[in-house]
């Protein structure tokens, strides 16, 4: 394994190619030096003063220093937005679909800005953010306006109703493309909204209020209110919100349920995955390999539905580890805005530590740890890839969500232990199943108790699909036309 700010060399053996460094410029992005909250069409101070940093988790370099918002702030935003949806609600659904297509065509044109920023504040590299993060997010704007003037045949009756102010909570993994998931239904189906993006990736959030604007969004519709955690308990709790909407931690996850019990509000909660990635002794391993790599280390392994269990059957675990051993060698880790990276940083100091407890306490119980050479850069937060083998069902690192480039390899024998396995777990988000027959592939994912279930492939999102999990990952879908239902009173 090479980092790309190091020399190539190391790389050399398992590898015909050198790759020279080709980052993407900084220049196609302007960070201002501080932002203010986003209320009511415009930027403003916090009420009580407050400000923190946002850092570039590759570099700890302060990008931004931006406003936190509190529980004075959060009642002004959810009024604005209260005011906004009369007239925003009233609006035929082709007018509120005009402001949708507007808002993709400006994403569309400013996607390397927004690319390069989401790079910078997240770690994830810019090949991720370029070619996944900002099509999907601005496929999820055109696929909702299109929508926005079908609404009564959708399935929901005629003339369904906007609930009315949608507070959003979003982490920081995916941070505008969990904005879009959550602002593009909410709006198609003229409800406004009041959004929190995490306290370590806000920027892109800021730059897509000024999106708003630039599109003519009507004052108030959307409203940013960066913050920590009081904030987004502070948007939950309040008593004019009629839609919560949580993407995050499941113990976050089961306090606003705690925290909405008894209310009227509708409540969707998008919690953490564990998820099984399966594979059969007559699947291809060159595609499985790269569908395993994509589905653990894909983001750094920071994706809920990431396949961080992997499901070998007993018969070609000797294979396919020495193919996925190979393949993670010629991984690259290191400058994140380098178009060669493969590995980005970790987001923060916090999570990073987080990992760390975690793979210690895998190599405490007996779980066989492996990595990659890899240089880590100096600065940063950064981990190697790494896989567990002798891993048992007992093992923490199979029970708990990891959240980092981490895979636990266990096996199975039969169809009937891998699903015994797989759905051995708290979590039900996401699976994947690896093999050449269709008919194994019907009888196991009917049997899989997970809400999103991959056959040879992992990790493919569409703005048409549904996403959404069972057990402690959560209730509720969101995309599709599953994705409306959350924002009506049907």
């Amino acid at each position: 394994m090479a980092s790309t700010s190091a020399s190539t060399s190391a790389s050399a053996s398992v590898s015909a190619f050198e790759y020279a460094p080709a980052p993407e410029s900084r220049s196609v992005v302007d960070i201002a030096p501080s932002y203010g909250l986003f209320i009511d069409g415009e930027f403003t101070e916090a009420a009580e003063g407050k400000v923190f940093k946002t850092v570039s988790p590759s570099t700890e370099e302060v990008l931004s220093e931006i406003a936190q918002a509190g529980e004075a702030d959060v009642d002004r935003a959810v009024k604005a937005a209260r005011r906004a949806f009369e007239k925003w609600s009233a609006l035929p659904g082709s007018e509120r679909a005009k402001y949708l297509f507007r808002i993709a065509r400006i994403i569309q044109e400013r996607s390397r800005e927004l690319a390069v920023l989401e790079t910078l504040d997240n770690g994830k590299p810019i090949k991720e953010t370029r070619d996944a993060d900002l099509p999907l997010v601005a496929a999820h704007f055109f696929y909702y306006a299109g929508w926005a003037d079908k609404l009564d045949h959708a399935g929901f009756g005629s003339n369904p109703q906007p609930l009315g102010v949608a507070g959003q909570v979003i982490p920081w993994n995916f941070p505008l493309l969990m904005l879009a998931w959550k602002i593009a239904p909410a709006l198609a189906t003229g409800n406004t909204v009041v959004l929190k993006p995490a306290e370590t990736t806000p920027l892109s959030a800021l730059f897509f209020a000024d999106i708003c604007r630039q599109a003519g969004l009507p004052k108030g519709v959307v409203n940013i209110l960066p913050g920590y955690g009081d904030s987004g308990a502070a948007l939950v709790a309040h008593p004019d919100v009629d839609k919560v909407a949580f993407t995050g931690s499941t113990a976050v996850g089961k306090a606003i349920a705690r925290q909405v019990a008894g209310t009227t509000k509708k409540v969707t909660l998008e919690l953490g995955g564990k998820g099984a990635n399966i594979v059969f002794d007559d699947a291809p391993i060159d595609q499985a390999v790269e569908g395993i790599v994509t589905g653990i280390f894909f983001n750094q392994g920071q994706v809920c539905c990431a396949g961080s269990r992997l499901l070998v059957q007993e018969s070609i675990q000797d294979e396919l580890m020495d193919s996925l051993k190979r393949r993670l060698s010629t991984l690259r880790l290191g400058d994140p805005l380098d178009k060669n990276t493969d590995i980005g940083a970790i987001n923060s100091a916090e999570q990073l530590s987080r990992i760390t407890t975690l793979v210690e306490q895998g190599e405490a119980e007996g779980a066989e740890r492996w990595s990659p050479e890899c240089e880590l850069p100096s600065s940063g937060y950064w981990f190697a890839p790494t896989l567990f083998t002798n891993v048992t069902q007992a093992h923490t690192i199979a029970r708990d969500e990891i959240f980092g480039p981490v895979l636990s390899v266990l096996t199975f024998r039969t169809p009937e232990e891998a699903v015994a396995k797989a759905n051995n777990s708290q979590y039900g988000l996401s699976a994947g199943i690896w093999t050449e027959k269709g008919s194994r592939i019907l009888a196991v994912a009917s049997k899989l108790r997970a809400g999103v279930i991959w056959s040879n492939t992992f990790n493919k999102f569409d703005p048409t699909s549904p996403f959404g999990g069972y057990k402690e990952s959560g209730f509720g879908r969101e995309g599709g036309r599953h994705g409306l239902e959350a924002y009506l009173d049907v």
